[in-house]
Formats: structure tokens, sequence, C-alpha cells
């Protein structure tokens, strides 16, 4: 299983995004190989905000219908929220996000070891970056 971040998300999705080439060529690949997608519920909403924001309802509408369904969501709860809220504060770094928190604790939780990202965070964290 491959945990998906907002940032290869958007890459894939926006041909004007300076890693879109690479986003692509890897977002098939994950596709060919069969291989289970993942994202927590934060990222989700993350990345659903920001479509409809940079890229219109349209672009929004194909996410939901065409990405959506592929993907296995870890729906945070409350035990993890606040596991990452204090790793936040612990962290004490402004670009470092509850979101990108959330995302290396439910990795964790579910032994996931490779993220499609092109966030340096995950990397940071220990991760296997593909992008």
């Amino acid at each position: 299983m491959v945990y998906v971040d907002t940032s290869a998300f958007l890459a894939v999705l926006d041909a004007s995004d300076q890693c879109h080439p690479r986003a692509a060529r890897v977002w098939r690949e994950l596709l060919q190989s069969g291989v289970s997608l993942a994202c927590s519920s934060y990222a989700l909403v993350e990345t659903c905000a920001l479509i409809q924001r940079r890229l219109g309802m349209e672009a929004l509408r194909a996410f939901r219908e065409d990405v959506y369904p592929i993907l296995t969501v870890f729906w945070v709860d409350a035990r993890t929220h606040e596991s990452a809220a204090d790793a936040v504060l612990a962290a004490n770094r402004r670009e470092l996000s509850l979101v990108h928190c959330v995302s290396f604790l439910v990795m964790r939780q579910n032994g996931l070891k490779k993220v499609f990202t092109f966030d340096r965070h995950y990397v940071e964290q220990g991760f296997e970056v593909l992008g």
C-alpha cells in the first residue's frame, strides 16, 4: 500500500504544476502495478479544498468520481487528532502542519513505509518517497 499526499494529488491533476510530468508518470505506474493507494481523511479534505479553489469544480468532480473510489481512506479519530496536534506544537515548526502530522501517524499506525509526495517532510520522517 502507498500513501498519497495532497502534493501528489495536486501535481497529478494540475498540468501547470512543475511536478506534473513526474507525477503523471508515477501515478500511471502506481495504477498499472495494482498497488493499493491510501490517504487520511484529513489529507482528503485538504486535497478537495485545494482542488476546488485552484482547479475548479470540474476537477473536483473528476477527483470525486475517478480517484476517491480507488482510495483506502483512513478516517482520523479523536485520539489520532490529539496526538498529531501535540506533535505540531512539540515540533514548533511553522511549515509542519496538522495534516502532515496526522499523515505521519496514520502511516505509522498502519505500517505504511512508501508515500507518493513532493513534500520534503516525509523524507525527514524516514519514509520512502515516490515522486
